[in-house]
């Protein structure tokens, strides 16, 4: 579906290209003239097809969206410019590749912005149709470094402005604030045991007192801390 909204930019723009007869091209006939911009359209777009990957998950994807459309039509207008000086049947010079350059630098800015555009918007399409996965610990964990992906979740726990989230494979430290925590999480099996401590019931090992105090020791040998708060919920839990 990408592939076809990309080919329908190349040949919109060929046609529009074609008709306004740019770079004095109106004085081809107007087949010879479709055929040259849409030839110059398949060059630009087929080394579009490698470059945009390239600058969206190499070294330009930290870069703003507008930064990452100019690095892209910056590298397409070489190509397409070799092309053009190539076709056209004048002397080249250094002054003419110039400014040539700048000509198509402008056209590839248009265009990739255009299949920027389309691309964007067909990725938030499979975005928005995408199935969510029914555990909500699962999108939580994403959050997470790869090796604790696959890893059961016990607790996670505030430390100001981090959480430490408690796992089968270990403890980890992410930039996260509670309360968010608790919203993302507010479906899965677990409870609130004490303002800054949420506890999944899968987590759970045992429950003892410590000088009268109820406490719930966790299955990595941690303990959760169980405050007068949450103490209720947390008996009727079944932990007394």
């Amino acid at each position: 579906m990408r592939g076809i909204r990309g080919a329908v930019v190349l040949l919109g723009a060929a046609v529009i290209f074609t008709w306004f007869g740019v770079y004095n091209t109106h004085d081809m006939p107007i087949l010879p003239r479709f055929a040259f911009w849409l030839l110059t359209m398949m060059v630009g777009g087929g080394s579009a097809i490698f470059i945009m990957p390239w600058v969206l998950e190499g070294p330009g994807r930290n870069l703003p969206e507008p930064l990452k459309i100019t690095v892209t039509a910056l590298l397409v207008s070489v190509p397409i410019t070799a092309m053009l000086l190539i076709l056209i049947p004048v002397e080249t010079t250094l002054a003419l590749a110039a400014r040539q350059f700048g000509y198509v630098f402008v056209v590839s800015v248009i265009v990739t912005a255009a299949m920027w555009f389309f691309q964007d918007r067909s990725k938030t399409t499979e975005e928005d149709t995408t199935v969510l996965p029914s555990d909500p610990v699962v999108p939580f964990l994403e959050r997470l470094p790869v090796k604790y992906r696959t890893a059961e979740l016990y607790a996670i726990s505030a430390e100001d402005h981090y959480l430490r989230v408690h796992t089968s494979l270990g403890e980890e430290l992410i930039l996260m604030r509670f309360g968010d925590a608790m919203k993302e999480l507010s479906a899965a099996d677990g409870m609130r045991t004490h303002r800054s401590w949420w506890v999944a019931s899968e987590g759970v090992a045992d429950s003892r007192r410590i000088d009268g105090k109820l406490i719930l020791e966790l299955k990595s040998g941690g303990i959760a801390a169980v405050s007068r708060t949450y103490a209720g919920a947390v008996k009727e839990a079944g932990y007394t």
